[in-house]
């Protein structure tokens, strides 16, 4: 089965082993990531606890990561935010405030400051992630339009702040990695050919010596389990999420 933790383990493993290395988001901004590298980031949308598995694992892998928390009180718990941060992991904030605001733009601009004011009371916050928020009709990133983050301490947004051309992009949007079909927002423009549809697929390129030099991989905690319930029901209920999605994609084209 795909989307465990034995296979998330794996492809650590087989990444390190192909001589990647690990930065955050934060120190590819600040230009430090070079080399053959990997920009490993983490969007919690659902289940924190999660979060702190991922966390562990990668801590006892000697890796470091990027973990974009949204601001909902059932996700934004101080406690994990401080012991993922404690284990020299970079917190950032996963924002979707225009499309909580229905396109106000003044009141996103003043629930984004609040946001980050709050989760900077915990842990720093440097970086910043979009929600896709695939069934609304509002882009969070339409909020930069009107303002700039960077007059808010934010050095980088993914969407914004890395230029694709040169670094792949791999999420797990979808429950597969090859899911443009079924994303709204949570892809780039690139001239990468390779595509990759399991894990083991990406796995297996690391080995052979095929993946890019230059990767962000983005995934999602909550799919991520050992768990056989759980695994069932994240299957179950992204595959219907996926139908919906499919045809919101397939509405915006025309």
């Amino acid at each position: 089965m795909d989307f465990t933790l034995k296979i998330y383990k794996r492809l650590l493993l087989a990444l390190k082993e192909a001589g990647y290395a690990f930065y955050t988001f934060e120190e590819y901004c600040e230009g430090i990531a070079v080399g053959k590298f990997v920009i490993l980031r983490h969007d919690i949308d659902k289940q924190p606890e999660n979060a702190s598995i991922i966390s562990d694992i990668e801590y006892e892998s000697g890796i470091k990561s990027t973990f974009y928390f949204r601001s909902s009180p059932d996700i934004l718990k101080p406690d994990v935010l401080k012991e993922i941060s404690d284990q020299r992991h970079e917190i950032g904030y996963h924002y979707r405030d225009l499309v909580e605001a229905k396109g106000d733009y003044e009141k996103a601009l003043s629930s984004f400051t609040a946001n980050i004011s709050f989760i900077r009371n915990i842990v720093p916050v440097r970086t910043i992630s979009m929600d896709g928020c695939p069934l609304s009709r509002y882009d969070n990133r339409d909020l930069w339009k009107h303002y700039n983050y960077r007059d808010f301490g934010i050095i980088g947004e993914p969407y914004f702040d890395v230029d694709f051309q040169q670094v792949f992009y791999l999420t797990d949007t979808g429950r597969c990695w090859d899911g443009d079909k079924y994303s709204v927002r949570d892809k780039v423009k690139s001239n990468f050919a390779m595509s990759y549809h399991t894990t083991n697929d990406i796995i297996e390129a690391a080995a052979n010596g095929t993946l890019p030099t230059k990767i962000m991989i983005t995934t999602h905690p909550q799919r991520w389990t050992d768990n056989k319930l759980d695994w069932l029901i994240e299957f179950v209920m992204q595959t219907l999420k996926n139908i919906v999605k499919k045809f919101v994609v397939r509405s915006l084209k025309k």
